[in-house]
């Protein structure tokens, strides 16, 4: 049992568990020169995070059959936290510089849900590898 203040805090979840450097982009685009637009993804910040992968259920079952990789990646909220949006882009920063030439879908993750859990201590960003952006 942990003394004072200490009682109640869930120590497997510190910052010992944000293991992963990770790069968050916003959407941009601008103009292509001929009446169109070129859209594309904007580097706001990095920080590091904690990666959870799913691994049950039937959705997540057949997602994983078909190469894309479901997760939940924690990460502490702050003024650059709080900016995520599900339309972002999330890269891994390790597994991007580990990544051969041409395979530019390795380390990127489409947000799919943005959520402050309910203790406020983290954002939890679920979000889905192995899909074009």
């Amino acid at each position: 049992r942990l003394p004072g203040p200490l009682q109640g805090l869930d120590l497997m979840s510190g910052a010992g568990s944000l293991r992963w450097h990770i790069a968050l982009s916003a959407p941009r685009s601008e103009p292509d020169g001929s009446g169109g637009r070129i859209r594309g993804f904007e580097e706001r910040f990095r920080t590091w995070a904690e990666f959870r992968w799913l691994r049950g259920g039937e959705t997540v079952q057949a997602a994983r059959l078909v190469g894309k990789q479901p997760a939940v990646i924690r990460v502490r909220p702050n003024s650059n936290t709080h900016q995520i949006t599900p339309d972002w882009l999330l890269r891994d920063l390790r597994e991007e510089a580990a990544t051969p030439a041409g395979q530019s879908l390795r380390g990127q993750y489409n947000i799919r849900s943005v959520v402050l859990t309910e203790d406020r201590r983290w954002i939890e960003i679920t979000a889905e590898s192995g899909v074009a952006t």
